[in-house]
């Protein structure tokens, strides 16, 4: 597992995602109105977007606030125009950074994406500079390893449709295609198996090691971008000594 994978597991069981709750709603909204322009209105025949609307039903996001923003990718009532714009860059010690967003203001993004590169050490690249770096997406379902024991997972995910699971010091790593994401979450959520997050990944080829003074400012640069309102996902390949980790996110 990468040391962003550690990262993210860790900030989930703090709570320290979105601080503000209207900033989750931001962000949850936005990949709506997004999978609901791509694809259409009905989650049904929908992957992405029935996956969205999950995740904004976990985070207690309104019936009505998720109905206006499926309105609003269906061009049903009128909104901002928001596109999908993926930045690469390097934070400290060369570790390579992917940031995804949503935005509706292409200058505003890419400015404030650059600023926070560059005061923390790091630099925004050109498109392709990183990519390369980063496996093709795939879904992964997080579980925590004292939920379930693992081959009663096992036989449960590859019966959903899973492609493979990875055991982890304490999560487990349950792998699938990208659209089969959404129906192998329900699968386990039905079989009352309690999931620690379900998202598309993109998981590094290979990883930097990078300790101290690096490490904490590599951090904090990570931080700021997951916690901008445009960025929606944010991908690198650091390896960072865990007591550190658990150190910076209290």
């Amino acid at each position: 597992m990468s040391g962003h994978s550690k990262w993210h597991n860790i900030r989930l069981r703090k709570g320290k995602m979105d601080a503000e709750r209207g900033a989750k709603f931001t962000k949850l909204s936005r990949e709506i109105i997004i999978a609901a322009k791509q694809g259409g209105g009905n989650p049904d025949n929908n992957n992405r977007l029935r996956l969205a609307i999950q995740k904004a039903r976990e985070n207690s996001m309104p019936q009505e606030k998720i109905k206006s923003a499926i309105q609003r990718g269906t061009g049903e009532i009128e909104g901002a125009n928001f596109e999908e714009i993926t930045y690469e860059g390097y934070g400290p010690n060369g570790v390579a950074v992917l940031v995804e967003c949503a935005t509706d203001n292409r200058n505003r993004t890419v400015a404030d994406i650059r600023s926070i590169f560059s005061k923390h050490g790091g630099r925004l690249g050109e498109s392709g500079s990183v990519a390369w770096m980063f496996n093709p997406p795939q879904g992964m379902i997080t579980i925590e390893r004292s939920a379930i024991d693992e081959d009663t997972l096992i036989a449960a995910a590859l019966d959903a449709g899973a492609e493979d699971v990875k055991t982890q010091e304490d999560t487990y790593e349950v792998f699938t295609a990208p659209g089969d994401l959404a129906k192998v979450q329900e699968a386990l959520e039905q079989a009352g198996i309690s999931l620690l997050s379900a998202e598309v990944v993109m998981i590094p080829n290979n990883t930097v090691k990078i300790d101290g003074k690096e490490a904490q400012q590599l951090l904090k640069m990570l931080d700021l971008l997951e916690d901008h309102d445009d960025v929606q996902k944010v991908h690198a390949n650091f390896d960072i000594p865990e007591e550190v980790l658990e150190s910076a996110a209290r």
